[in-house]
């Protein structure tokens, strides 16, 4: 066993493996499959981006209930729902509208994902030694690229080879076996004792987080509007223009485009992976202060993205270049995440790290959505001029990397 890992964390690793790999199917395959029935990106757009509301609200009330549940139970009982919630699409695909059947589907995975995630980031401080966190937020991000990878890949040739359903039932399958798991981790838990209304509790945990991140610990405030500037420039242009480049913009044969797009998905998962891997390695020689050249280094990469878009390009020629690009921006992107993770969890006080977490994750979501709905808009009336697109996201994402330099030079 790893030194300062305990045996519980290992089996919250195995938990998020199963869970994750059945997350990752089923958000590639209903988005595909919805551009794949309707052909239009504005639509992708829109819904993916409206699906990502849930998660902002769901994050705070997530961090409230992480502070004050037991996390074990938190995740047992939110895969076992979302095992259900899989088939009863199942059952409903077909006798209802299949625009809405997936908004309210997706609404409901990025609801649950909202609640889930903080459980997850505020047990590791709690299974952990200090000087295990930056690695063992590395491997919780590893699993997450290596179901990424798997995921993407598997379910781009089932979605070409079978359709949607298989995919569904096998996603239902990891839920479930990823709760009964989870059923035997065990996580220090001391329950609160409650001094005034549930209500006034919530309100004044609340009112704590905010006030740690906006005055007591201001950098934290600061490097989550550089994560939330972010996912609106950089994520949701990845997020919503590789499914419609692949798909329609690069002219693959028909039944070719989604096994292709699927294997793009996994080459992006693993640059998450190997930037994962990074972390582990070196995270005594990572350093908070640094992390504005992974954002900068990130928008560069933007540029070739853009230009293997012009008409000259062949397609297989323009998709490599994509892949390589985009792959080196998921390793950079990755340690960033880690980084930040661990900053955050080395220097919040145990009570509030489920809180502030989700804070984090609650206001960067914020941005996906809106920032995905303004992308699949552009792509929809550029699309032949999406390399002005990438230069500018390019220019905008560098300015945020400058800013990430000024919040944490005194750090």
């Amino acid at each position: 066993m790893k030194k300062g890992f305990s045996k519980d964390f290992y089996l919250v690793l195995i938990g998020q493996i199963i869970s994750l790999f059945g997350n990752a199917v089923i958000r590639f395959a209903l988005p595909l499959h919805l551009l794949s029935v309707t052909h239009s990106p504005s639509l992708l757009g829109i819904v993916s981006g409206f699906a990502f509301l849930p998660l902002a609200v769901m994050s705070p009330v997530g961090g409230l209930i992480a502070d004050r549940v037991n996390k074990r139970n938190i995740m047992v009982v939110l895969d076992f729902f979302t095992a259900g919630l899989v088939l009863a699409f199942l059952l409903l695909s077909g006798r209802v509208s299949l625009v809405g059947l997936i908004l309210v589907m997706l609404f409901l995975l990025y609801g649950i994902s909202g609640a889930y995630q903080p459980s997850v980031q505020a047990s590791i401080p709690l299974l952990v030694t200090e000087e295990a966190i930056m690695p063992a937020n590395a491997l919780i991000n590893m699993i997450s690229s290596l179901s990424g990878l798997l995921g993407p890949a598997l379910g781009g040739i089932a979605y070409g080879l079978w359709g949607i359903t298989p995919i569904l039932y096998l996603c239902a399958g990891c839920f479930f076996l990823s709760a009964l798991m989870e059923l035997f981790i065990h996580i220090p838990f001391t329950r609160k004792e409650r001094t005034c209304s549930l209500f006034r509790e919530l309100a004044g945990d609340i009112k704590e987080s905010l006030l740690f991140i906006t005055r007591e610990k201001k950098e934290i405030g600061k490097l989550t509007l550089c994560c939330t500037a972010v996912n609106f420039f950089l994520s949701a242009l990845m997020i919503i223009s590789l499914p419609v480049i692949v798909m329609q913009i690069l002219s693959f044969p028909k039944g070719n485009a989604s096994e292709m797009y699927g294997f793009l998905q996994a080459l992006m998962a693993a640059g998450g992976l190997a930037g994962g891997m990074a972390a582990g390695i070196f995270s005594k020689k990572l350093n908070i202060r640094n992390s504005w050249k992974l954002l900068f280094a990130s928008s560069l990469l933007l540029i070739p993205m853009g230009a293997a878009l012009q008409p000259a390009i062949p397609a297989y020629a323009a998709y490599t270049i994509i892949a390589l690009s985009g792959l080196l921006i998921m390793a950079l992107a990755s340690l960033y995440t880690i980084q930040i993770m661990s900053y955050i969890q080395l220097t919040t006080p145990a009570a509030l790290i489920g809180k502030v977490i989700s804070w984090i994750i609650a206001l960067s979501s914020c941005a996906q959505p809106a920032g995905q709905i303004m992308y699949g808009l552009l792509l929809e009336h550029l699309q032949t001029k999406i390399w002005l697109i990438f230069s500018l996201t390019a220019l905008l994402s560098m300015l945020v990397s400058y800013w990430n330099k000024q919040a944490a030079k005194n750090l």
